[in-house]
């Protein structure tokens, strides 16, 4: 069996449902397979994943909302337990080989470091074996990569054509023929879950190339051919509207011709990168039919963990992790660098008003749970020894949760009663196994709510009542006062684009719907509703490894590295000094003494040509080298870099001074720093893994000589109640592009 979960895809951008981009592997899956156009996410990456692997609704499974937003309540501190036991640990017991490739948001930032524990980690719920990385995204050219619970690095560079679609791809098929090849009797379970399509949108030259001039013509005629195809796709019913632009998004027509150029060209790069995510899948799927079994082979594709993404903000962007730090970038900065867009030292997302066409033809987009634009995605399933109707769509109403009973279904393995010696909670969930061979199965689910940041509804046999309450692409705002949030309905059964609120028309309805969402969301443990950005992400964490939260003095040791950013020394915003007890050999030595960060934004302090070299990137706007006045004595050393904080705000600059064994060797001035987050890569000793901090040397640039320790002391950080409250809307908006 085989869960392929694509990432940040919207139900009309793939050509299967009618969508403007190329998916030629999914179309012959669906070809021998059902198209089912009724399904549904969360509306959010970690919560649907969690809701995907244990069966349970979100909420009741911990995962209320992402793990940066964690808080004390049971349904809201991400840490899945043990009584919800994943698609994996019930298989794994059943005598299946389990493994999980890809992404992995469903273990904690305070448990993904060495330090563990690895209870929440993919081998930790059941998965023999994994590959991929933890968090809500990574760079597809220098990926931050675990294999089981340890940290490798890719086998080659982006020059030598590396990208993590493929990387995985291949290590999916590598896993699943030699296990055929030693035990071809024993059953395997396959959970496939590509970054892709998330941000960064990072397609390869020659898929990217391919889609040039394909948008010149805009979102809004992008929008309205896609409806048009799906209409005689079939996989929406006749009579279904397009629902109408909003006000938020701008009409492509209104829009300047440097506007257009490059807002077309954001989208021919994300089409690439769709495109060549279906030719690896595609490879894949080839590699499973090969299989003597291939036939008993059933395999789930779900498009998507949520509907496209509006976190690229109006304009798009190539640094996303500048603009969350609220460094926005302009058109003329943006058009400068056009055609690198999609490349290894870019990050780039494309603006809102192509999510909203890629989610035709419903209304709004990811994180908006209240409506169909982030919670209705398109899925593939194919099963050739069972499955006879092939090419046919289904319209049942289903959801994340129906996919683990359906597995244990087929494979003819009860709903768990105990785990590990651990009872288990209830599947919330459903087998759809019925519709696979019923296209007129009656309704397996006739209830469904739904509830992210407290955009809400709730699905009642063909109605469906909603209420709309924040906006992704603004998560400092925290409205509150739910009472006054307009609730809209619509009959799902006649209406299935939601194009016809009928509050208005039938308020006992919606009363009544009001009220059942509020059984469920009791029932499920949705409460308190809680739609604070900033403040919630301000709520205290535990620590890695249960480290003291306020610590200022750290040491460590030559090795340590791939230490994400969360849980590494936060030098920003205050004075701070790195001093390093190091030996060079007699014929001298180079290499990383700690990096921080990389292409985006960060820091390094390097031995290179027998001198220490410091350098700080700041959004490659701004790069400050210091190197030092004199030549490094061979054999042992102390090395240090002192930053002296101006102060006065958040990103403010300093003066940053070297100093080799206590005396002052080197000085610069740092106009600017970086307030919030350097980015997705991470922090190590005697290397510099995933992308560059410089380009000044190339990757990793290992230290040749030894490293006995690097301490990291913090000074105060003296920040105001004002500037605490913009750091934390910084890291609310970082945390959710990155979810």
């Amino acid at each position: 069996m085989v869960v392929i979960l694509l990432d940040d895809v919207g139900f009309g951008q793939v050509s299967t449902f009618g969508g403007p981009v190329p998916t030629p592997e999914l179309d012959k899956l669906a070809a021998r397979g059902l198209r089912y156009n009724r399904f549904h996410t969360t509306a959010i990456c970690g919560p649907s994943r969690a809701a995907l692997i244990t069966g349970r609704n979100h909420h009741n499974c911990g995962v209320g909302f992402l793990a940066e937003w964690a808080t004390g309540f049971p349904s809201y501190n991400n840490m899945i337990p043990p009584s919800a036991a994943t698609v994996g640990a019930v298989l794994k017991g059943n005598g299946y080989g389990t493994a999980w490739f890809g992404k992995n948001h469903n273990t904690p930032d305070w448990e993904s470091s060495v330090a563990g524990p690895f209870d929440r980690w993919p081998t930790g719920m059941g998965f023999d074996y994994s590959y991929g990385f933890i968090g809500g995204e990574t760079h597809q050219y220098y990926p931050v990569l675990f294999e089981n619970t340890v940290a490798v690095e890719p086998d080659k560079t982006p020059e030598e054509g590396y990208h993590l679609m493929t990387d995985m791809t291949d290590r999916a098929i590598n896993w699943m023929r030699y296990a055929k090849s030693v035990a071809p009797q024993k059953p395997l379970f396959m959970y496939f879950a590509p970054g892709a399509a998330h941000a960064p949108h990072h397609a390869p030259v020659a898929w990217r190339e391919k889609f040039t001039g394909k948008f010149d013509a805009g979102w809004d005629a992008v929008r309205e051919a896609t409806y048009k195809r799906q209409l005689e796709l079939g996989v929406i019913p006749p009579g279904t509207e397009l629902t109408p632009r909003p006000e938020w998004v701008k009409a492509w027509e209104s829009l300047s011709g440097d506007e257009q150029r490059l807002y077309a060209r954001f989208m021919e790069n994300f089409a690439g990168y769709l495109a060549f995510t279906d030719h690896e899948c595609g490879r894949l799927i080839q590699a499973i039919e090969a299989l003597p079994d291939a036939d008993n082979t059933l395999v789930f594709y779900i498009v998507g963990d949520n509907g496209a993404s509006s976190e690229g903000g109006a304009q798009g962007t190539l640094n996303e992790v500048m603009n969350l730090n609220g460094v926005p970038s302009s058109l003329e900065d943006n058009l400068k660098k056009m055609d690198e867009i999609g490349a290894p030292n870019t990050e780039p997302h494309y603006p809102l008003g192509w999510a909203w066409a890629g989610n035709a033809p419903f209304q709004w987009v990811k994180q908006v749970a209240s409506h169909l634009g982030g919670s209705r995605n398109p899925m593939v399933v194919s099963w050739p020894a069972q499955i006879r109707d092939v090419g046919g769509v289904r319209d049942q109403f289903s959801h994340l949760i129906d996919i683990a009973p359906t597995i244990y279904a087929a494979a003819k393995i009860p709903a768990p009663v105990s785990v590990n010696g651990v009872e288990q909670m209830p599947i919330d969930g459903v087998s759809i196994l019925p519709t696979f061979g019923d296209a007129k199965a009656r309704p397996v689910r006739e209830r469904q709510y739904f509830e992210v940041f407290t955009n809400r509804a709730i699905y009642d046999k063909g109605w469906i009542a909603c209420a709309q309450h924040t906006l992704p692409w603004r998560q400092d705002l925290a409205p509150g006062h739910w009472e006054k949030d307009r609730w809209e309905l619509y009959h799902l059964d006649e209406d299935f684009s939601e194009a016809k609120d009928l509050a208005g028309k039938h308020p006992d309805k919606l009363a009544e719907l009001k009220a059942l969402f509020d059984e469920e969301a009791e029932k499920n443990h949705v409460y308190p509703l809680d739609d604070r950005g900033a403040g919630r992400l301000a709520v205290p964490k535990p620590s890695p490894g249960g480290s003291d939260p306020n610590r200022t003095h750290f040491t460590y040791y030559a090795g340590a590295s791939r230490l994400a950013e969360t849980a590494a020394p936060n030098t920003k915003n205050r004075s701070h000094r790195i001093t390093a007890d190091i030996e060079l050999p007699e014929k001298g030595g180079e290499g990383v003494i700690v990096a921080a960060g990389g292409g985006s934004a960060g820091y390094v302090l390097y031995v290179q040509d027998g001198r220490l070299v410091y350098q700080y990137n700041w959004f490659e706007r701004e790069r400050t080298k210091v190197v030092s006045d004199v030549l490094l004595p061979t054999g042992k050393s102390t090395v240090a870099v002192e930053f002296a904080y101006d102060g006065g705000g958040l990103g403010k600059g300093g003066d940053v001074t070297l100093a080799i064994n206590g005396k002052a060797a080197g000085h610069a001035r740092i106009e600017n720093t970086v307030a919030g987050r350097f980015g997705i890569d991470t922090f190590g000793v005697g290397s510099d893994t995933g992308s560059p901090v410089t380009s000044d040397y190339k990757l990793p640039f290992r230290f040749t000589g030894k490293i006995d320790k690097v301490d990291i002391v913090l000074g105060p950080r003296n920040l105001s109640a004002d500037d605490e409250a913009k750091l934390h809307q910084m890291h609310t908006a970082f945390a959710g592009a990155h979810e």
